[in-house]
């Protein structure tokens, strides 16, 4: 009994350093071909991280709509309608079967993550989904994993 007495206190502080994807921002994987490529974390962030952002976000998003460059409300919402997209454009194109990516949408950003087998990849998947209606901006975070052999 006197364990748990001592383990209470820090119970609370554990499960407000969950971290989950509070603002529910698409993150797809897209291709798996790399088994050794580990899997992106993804839009994952604690309760006060997302507290934090709130303000940020809500700013950020409509700002684009009060200058006159989106035609949604808050870029934010564009992204549940590029992610599928981008996927899309990615399989469609068919270079990138031999690689594990997976795509983040927020506020028209894609950030690309995961492994390709060439450094070459980086910059066409880039350039690929730049041309992706509505895609503001591309992050690359891959990572070149070349075949063993």
């Amino acid at each position: 009994m006197l364990a748990w007495a001592v383990l209470a206190p820090a119970l609370p502080a554990a499960a407000a350093e969950e971290r989950a994807n509070f603002f529910d921002d698409p993150f797809v994987q897209v291709t798996g071909a790399i088994k050794e490529c580990p899997v992106p974390e993804g839009p994952l962030i604690t309760r006060k991280e997302m507290q934090i952002q709130a303000h940020e976000r809500a700013e950020r998003g409509t700002r684009c709509f009060a200058e006159g460059f989106c035609r949604l409300p808050n870029a934010y919402q564009y992204d549940r309608e590029i992610i599928p997209r981008v996927k899309k454009a990615i399989d469609v194109d068919g270079r990138y079967a031999d690689s594990s990516i997976w795509i983040e949408g927020q506020r028209r950003f894609v950030w690309l993550k995961g492994c390709v087998r060439r450094a070459s990849d980086k910059a066409a998947l880039e350039k690929l989904v730049r041309r992706v209606d509505d895609v503001e901006a591309v992050v690359d975070e891959l990572v070149v994993k070349p075949p063993h052999g």
